[in-house]
Parts: structure tokens; sequence; C-alpha cells
């Protein structure tokens, strides 16, 4: 499954780095892009997955930048 987020409070292209190169780690991730210009984050998981990777995707972005959030 693939989908896209919009970021809250992202400050800097340091920290969206940070950030994805922490989720791309995460299991059950396939690929993931954080982008600092657009406030977004892409995320592609597993399907049967999705919803704890999602969970364990916002809880490393607050990790980074503790103001960050994704947007539902």
């Amino acid at each position: 499954m693939k989908r896209t987020f919009k970021l809250e409070d992202l400050d800097c292209a340091n920290c969206a780095a940070k950030m994805e190169e922490a989720i791309a780690k995460l299991p059950g991730v396939t690929k993931v892009s954080v982008n600092f210009m657009a406030q977004k984050m892409i995320l592609e998981a597993d399907d049967d997955r999705f919803e704890s990777v999602l969970k364990e995707a916002a809880e490393t972005i607050a990790k980074v930048e503790p103001d960050c959030k994704i947007i539902m």
C-alpha cells in the first residue's frame, strides 16, 4: 500500500532527511520519501502491516522533531 501524508511543523530539510533514513529502516517499509519543501511524506509498506508501520513512523518522526505531526 502506498499513501501520501501531509506533515505539520516540519522545520528543516536536515530533519526530513533524518526522518526518511530512520523510517526506511522500519520493518515492513518498502519505500519512503519525506519532502521538506512540500511538507509531505509518501509511505509505501506491506498492506497487512500498514497501520502499525504508520504508527511506528509517527513515533520516529516525533523522536527526530517533537513538534512535527502526520496529518491523517
